[in-house]
């Protein structure tokens, strides 16, 4: 619906620093278009002083006159021509956005036991026979077998942990069940939909 003489925030132009408002976006745009240098320097130094006003707090931080000179000219977009009183050329790294993190797109053959498992696979495949490949073996095998109880609601095989050790280490893993023993596991409880509510007044 358009009504005349009324905009909206979304018909208007993106703040460059919202968190000043559009009156101080408005006050740097209209500084730019000042001819005379001094006057537009004055006006720079009023504008300045309105963001203090408008973030008192900033007194306390070390350096928060630069501070607020850096994010003047990043209002600016750096198109404003006075005399900076403070170097203001580090600001552009203020302006500049991060980069997006780059997430692990590759897929694991079964979710159950999770990345890091299939990590200590990878391992395992690398290392040469002896007491370190046997203990992180058996690291290993234990991690399995509480995933396997987990995900199983207290049900696990140790059968299909050598099994599975065996075919996600391409082979290099043959875990003897007849001598290898399993740390003890217990099954988690299940949180229940109704944990952390009222209990029910018996009738």
């Amino acid at each position: 619906m358009n009504i005349p003489g009324l905009d909206y925030n979304t018909q208007r132009e993106k703040l460059i620093m919202p968190e000043y408002g559009r009156e101080v976006q408005k006050m740097v745009d209209y500084c730019m278009t000042i001819p005379d240098r001094k006057e537009r320097l004055n006006c720079a130094y009023t504008i300045i002083d309105t963001m203090l006003r408008m973030n008192p707090h900033l007194v306390q931080t070390d350096n928060y006159e630069q501070k607020l000179w850096d994010q003047l000219a990043v209002i600016s977009d750096f198109k404003l021509d006075i005399d900076w009183p403070v170097d203001v050329s580090k600001a552009k790294v203020m302006a500049e956005k991060p980069q997006p993190i780059a997430y692990e797109t590759s897929r694991i053959p079964v979710r159950h036991y999770g990345r890091m498992v299939f990590e200590l696979f990878d391992k395992l495949k690398t290392m040469e026979p002896g007491p370190e490949r046997d203990e992180l073996t058996a690291l290993t095998a234990n991690q399995m077998k509480r995933d396997l109880v987990q995900w199983g609601h207290g049900l696990a095989d140790d059968e299909k942990v050598a099994d599975d050790l065996a075919r996600f280490t391409d082979g290099k893993i043959q875990l003897d069940l007849n001598h290898f023993k399993f740390e003890r596991v217990s099954a988690m409880p299940v949180p229940s939909a109704n944990n952390g509510g009222r209990k029910r007044k018996k009738k």
